[in-house]
């Protein structure tokens, strides 16, 4: 059994506002290195994919699921809080609240974190701008064979509570950067050419140079997704050797990012299973 100090909470004192802040202020976030986890799936996937914890939050008034007596009872962190169930209430996002939350540090926005397999497919999103879609992004990224997926520009926090719901436990397994701009994207790019890993860099549009299932994919890959409002940068454009579209029927002129991200990285994986 793992020792942690044990911290009694029964009112909103400084520790319960430490965790409530680090759930709703990105800013609070990003200054101390940590952000919020709920969920099952979350919590399970963090522990195998070896997540540094520094803490788990439960209730003092209720007895826990074997799930979470074994977590709390093998699983190494800085501070156990038990609190009331009212204060539990108050910090789950769920309508039956959690037994088990935890706080879990940040990973430093390294491209070595990324291991590239023998014919490597990364996804760059640009300037995403909604936390579902982000979140459900990763999932699809995670479910069909990506590398990484690499955030630029201003964007949403990667690590809203919503994102990492939203990517059902996919955001712990899948290497997830942020980088400033297409510049640091450019420069790696460079770099594994050198190496000897030709990437195609090939970006997405509604208005393209050709459909998406007449590109070849079999090659290694980066594939460029635009925001969800204004689509692909003029700098992605101009340093895609590609552009491709998804053709669509009906009313709508334009797919959900994820949806037509889940369409594009199928095809992908069709072309490389054929």
């Amino acid at each position: 059994m793992v020792r942690s100090t044990v911290i009694d909470i029964i009112k909103e004192d400084n520790n319960f506002q430490y965790v409530e802040v680090i759930k709703r202020n990105r800013n609070k976030r990003h200054k101390h290195g940590e952000f919020f986890v709920e969920g099952v799936r979350n919590i399970n996937e963090a522990i195998r994919n070896n997540w540094e914890i520094s803490s788990f939050i439960y209730s003092r008034e209720r007895d826990l699921s074997s799930w979470a007596t074994d977590i709390l009872n093998n699983v190494k962190v800085d501070s156990l809080y038990q609190m009331t169930d009212e204060l539990m209430d108050k910090l789950s996002g769920k309508e039956d609240t959690s037994e088990l939350l935890a706080i879990v540090k940040m990973k430093p926005d390294n491209m070595e974190r990324i291991k590239l397999s023998e014919n490597p497919l990364i996804v760059v999103i640009d300037r995403p701008s909604n936390r579902g879609n982000l979140g459900t992004l990763i999932r699809s990224s995670d479910s069909l064979g990506v590398d990484g997926l690499i955030m630029t520009g201003h964007s949403v926090d990667l690590y809203d509570p919503e994102t990492i719901v939203s990517s059902v436990g996919a955001f712990f397994s899948l290497p997830v950067l942020r980088l400033p701009s297409h510049n640091e994207l450019y420069e790696w790019v460079q770099e594994q050419k050198k190496e000897g890993v030709a990437f195609l860099i090939i970006g997405t549009s509604a208005q393209a140079d050709y459909p998406v299932n007449k590109c070849d994919f079999t090659k290694p890959t980066i594939l460029l997704l635009g925001n969800e409002t204004v689509g692909l940068s003029r700098n992605y454009k101009e340093i895609a050797d590609a552009m491709v579209e998804i053709p669509i029927d009906g009313v709508a002129s334009s797919l959900n990012v994820s949806c037509a991200a889940s369409i594009v990285l199928y095809e992908i994986k069709r072309q490389r299973y054929l």
